[in-house]
């Protein structure tokens, strides 16, 4: 809880950064609904406008910080990761969002698990991402592939370079996969 009240501390400081923060049902923004994408409103739980952090006994699972302008995101994930990168990690997800999760959470923790519990080997594990939230999770796993509009960091690490969602492409390569079997 006291990382969340920092988060909120330091989004307030800085007037391009607008926190999200999620619990099972609803979501809680700090700024006016205009500030964020139209479709913002579409994709997420019912939103609540608060004023201050929710009360310590609400459950946070999910925190994003919305930048408003895609040029600063870059430098506002580096500002966020020099104020609280020892409590929390800040990972880009696309031109204006950073998704943050406790310090040493990310994709690859989380498929880490999976593959542990199924007995899987990550060299025999497949990914598909596009941003530097998938940055992780695509350097474990045997096969990286990433979408060809994705961010130039992860096309280097990348096995192979796919189309675009709009071509269906994480499809059609899961379907050459399997039918390769």
């Amino acid at each position: 809880t006291h990382s969340v009240l920092r988060l909120f501390e330091l989004c307030e400081t800085f007037d391009c950064l607008h926190l999200t923060l999620y619990d099972r049902t609803q979501t809680f923004v700090f700024d006016d609904m205009k500030v964020f994408p139209r479709h913002f409103a579409t994709m997420f739980p019912e939103q609540v406008r608060l004023y201050d952090p929710p009360d310590p006994s609400i459950n946070i699972i999910r925190s994003n910080v919305y930048c408003d302008n895609a040029a600063h995101t870059p430098d506002m994930t580096i500002a966020l990761m020099r104020e609280l990168g020892d409590r929390l990690s800040f990972m880009p997800s696309d031109s204006h969002w950073i998704d943050v999760a406790p310090y040493g959470v990310s994709k690859a923790s989380g498929i880490k698990q999976v593959l542990r519990y199924w007995g899987i080997k990550p060299d025999d594990a497949a990914h598909f991402g596009d941003s530097m939230n998938d940055y992780d999770i695509l350097r474990f796993v045997g096969y990286p592939f990433v979408m060809e509009n994705g961010s130039y960091a992860v096309k280097q690490v990348a096995r192979r370079i796919v189309g675009t969602n709009a071509e269906h492409a994480v499809q059609q390569t899961m379907r050459e996969i399997l039918e390769s079997l």
